[in-house]
This record gives C-alpha cells, structure tokens and sequence, in this order.
C-alpha cells in the first residue's frame, strides 16, 4: 500500500502545482510530474510490462488503437454537424482550425493525454494491481482520475455558449458543470482502464483519450466555422 501512498500523494500534488500556482504551469508540471511517477515505480521495481511500456505488449495496443480511432472520430464531428447539438461544441478554446490543428497534434498528446495515461492506466494501475482486488483498481482509478479533473472544470461553462444556455450562468452553473465533469471523466477511466487490462497496453487506452480530447477539438472548429 506504500506505493499506492505514495502516487496517489504525487497525484494530487501535481494537480496542485499545475492548477494553483503561477500561469501556465501546468504544461510544464503534468508532464514532468509524470515522468516523476515513472521513475519511482520502476525503482520500485515494477516492469515495464507493468506499466503497460513493454514491446511486447505495443502490437497488441495498436490494433486496439487503429480499431477505436474511427467511431470516436464519427461521432464527434456528426455531433458538430447536426444543428441539434452544434452548441454544444462551441468552446472558445478552438475557435479555429489553426487552433485546433495545434491543439490536438502537440498542446493535447504532449500535456494531457500522454502525461495522464502515464500516471493513471501506467503508474496508478500498476501499484494497485499489486495489493488490491480488479473492483478496487476500477473504482479507485476511475474515481481519481473524475477528481483530477475538478480544478481544470471550473470554467468549462463559462467557456462553452452551448453549455452556458444548457446549465446557464453563476455558481450554481459552474457547480453543476464541475459535477458534470467529474461523473463524465470518472466513467471515461472506467473505459479506459477495461482498455488497458484487456489490450494488456498503455497505447489503447492513450489512442482513445486522444481521438476523444483531438476530435472535439476539430468539432469544436467545425462548429464555429458552421455557426458563421
């Protein structure tokens, strides 16, 4: 259970640095933190296999990776397209395909989803796959990785139009947006973890938080440049 301390103490002292410190500290803070976690386990002595790391396991990952990028990438540029649920879409974030484009090739892989697969489905699973049962490494993963996202949430309605006439405005809005946030990114760590155990690779699990964060970034785009 040391280990498992140990990591989850790292997780939230991350968080805290990259959210409460000075501006923009968090593109240089996850990564790193990431990388922090790393090294402990593998002086820890855990493998690469492990972590869902080793070559062994890498071919497997991909043909996940190949099979999931496809619907994901669907299902959020239809969901721009239809007029129904464009709104919902329009995060001043990407508000242009030039945004979006830099967005989901660097800011997106190298800040969140590789740093955060790393940390969560590598590092996270694998000290609590040592000491804890298959319904603990679910519950546990996927309820810290919905609680990691709290501090980035807090504006998710304020930078949203859709979400903004959905939720509306003020505390009670920014609450609900924060609640939102946090069940949505808990069930997706549900998701991602059964990837990481059933490819037995970190790549699956990384290639679908990415065609998820990278293709709402180009529906975002679309969105805007639909909405004229």
């Amino acid at each position: 259970m040391r280990d498992v301390a140990v990591v989850v103490g790292l997780l939230a002292l991350i968080n805290v640095l990259a959210h409460f410190t000075v501006e923009h500290a968090i593109s240089v803070v996850v990564p790193l933190g990431a990388l922090v976690a790393v090294l402990y386990a593998r002086r820890r002595g855990f493998s690469w296999a492990e972590l869902g790391l080793a070559r062994s396991q890498h071919r497997r990952g991909l043909r996940y990776a190949a099979v999931i990028l496809g619907p994901v990438v669907v299902i959020a540029i239809g969901g721009a397209l239809l007029p129904l649920t464009r709104s919902l879409f329009l995060s001043e974030r990407y508000d242009s395909v030039s945004v979006a484009l830099w967005g989901a090739l660097v800011i997106i892989p190298l800040q969140t989803v590789i740093p955060e697969e790393l940390l969560f489905r590598g590092v996270l699973n694998a000290t609590l796959t040592r000491v804890a049962s298959v319904r603990v490494v679910y519950l546990v993963g996927a309820g810290l990785f919905g609680l990691w996202h709290v501090a980035s949430s807090t504006g998710l309605t304020a930078g949203n139009g859709g979400l903004t006439d959905l939720l509306g405005s003020g505390i009670a809005a920014q609450t609900a947006g924060i609640v939102g946030a946090v069940v949505l990114t808990g069930a997706s760590g549900l998701l991602f973890i059964w990837l990481r155990r059933r490819s037995d690779s970190l790549l699956a699990p990384m290639a679908l938080h990415w065609a998820v964060n990278a293709s709402g970034a180009f529906a975002a785009a679309l969105a805007w440049q639909l909405s004229g």
